[in-house]
C-alpha cells in the first residue's frame, strides 16, 4: 500500500491504491465495523424501503468524481440492516452487468460494453459488500463527519456519522452486491435485457 494524501484542495491531490481491497479506501473490517457500530447507535438514518432481494453488479472499471462513501439501513422482507451507501457526481461502467436471481429464473442486464461505457449523474449505491482488484483515489479524506461531505452536492449522510470522500476514484474488476441503485440519469449503451446467466457465471 502506498498513500501520498494532502487534504488541502490547493496542494498535490493525494493518492491512494490498494490492491485485493474488500471495500473501496480502508480494510474492511474497518469500515464495516464503523458503519455498523454508528447505525447500531442510532447516529445514522434509515433509508427507504426496498424489495427483498439482493443483485449482483460487476463491471470491468468503474471510474467517478465527486465521491463520498457512508453508512445507513435499508428495510427489506428481512428487517433492517446496515448498507454501506457510495455516491457519485458522475460515474462511467465499462462492461457492467447486472443480475438477480429470482425463484428458478435469473434475470440478467448488461450494457456499455462495446468501446462506449455507462454512465451516470448523481449516481447512489447502497451495498452491503464491494470488492476489486485495485482501487485508485484522489484527494481523498477518510474518518470525516458524513453530515459534512461536500463531495456530490445534495448527498451526505448523518451528522456524527462515519464518511470519507475524494475528488475521483478508479475501482478495476467491480464486484458489488447491491440493495439499491438510484441515479438521476443512467444512459446504457449497448443495452441487454433477458433471462441468464449470472454475472461472472
Amino acid at each position: 500500500m502506498s498513500v501520498d494524501n494532502n487534504n488541502s484542495k490547493s496542494a498535490t491531490p493525494g493518492r491512494v491504491k490498494w490492491r485485493r481491497f474488500a471495500l473501496v479506501a480502508v480494510p474492511a473490517a474497518i469500515v464495516a465495523a464503523a458503519l455498523v457500530a454508528t447505525t447500531a447507535a442510532g447516529a445514522i438514518a434509515s433509508s427507504i424501503s426496498v424489495s427483498g432481494e439482493e443483485y449482483l453488479i460487476t463491471a470491468d472499471k468503474l471510474t467517478g468524481t465527486g465521491f463520498e462513501q457512508y453508512g445507513g439501513t435499508i428495510s427489506g422482507a428481512s428487517g433492517s440492516q446496515p448498507v454501506i451507501i457510495s455516491a457519485i457526481q458522475s460515474a462511467s461502467l465499462t462492461n457492467l452487468c447486472q443480475s438477480v436471481t429470482i425463484g428458478p429464473v435469473t434475470l440478467h442486464l448488461s450494457a456499455g460494453g462495446g468501446g462506449t461505457p455507462v454512465s451516470a449523474q448523481n449516481l447512489i449505491v447502497d451495498a452491503s459488500s464491494q470488492t476489486g482488484s485495485q482501487a485508485i483515489f484522489h484527494n481523498i479524506s477518510i474518518g470525516v463527519d458524513a453530515g459534512t461531505l461536500t463531495e456530490d452536492p445534495g448527498a451526505a449522510g448523518s451528522a456524527g456519522g462515519f464518511g470519507q470522500q475524494a475528488d475521483s476514484m478508479e475501482i478495476d474488476n467491480l464486484v458489488q452486491h447491491t440493495w439499491l441503485t438510484t441515479a438521476g440519469t443512467f444512459t446504457l449503451p449497448g443495452l441487454s435485457l433477458g433471462f441468464g446467466a449470472s454475472c461472472g457465471s
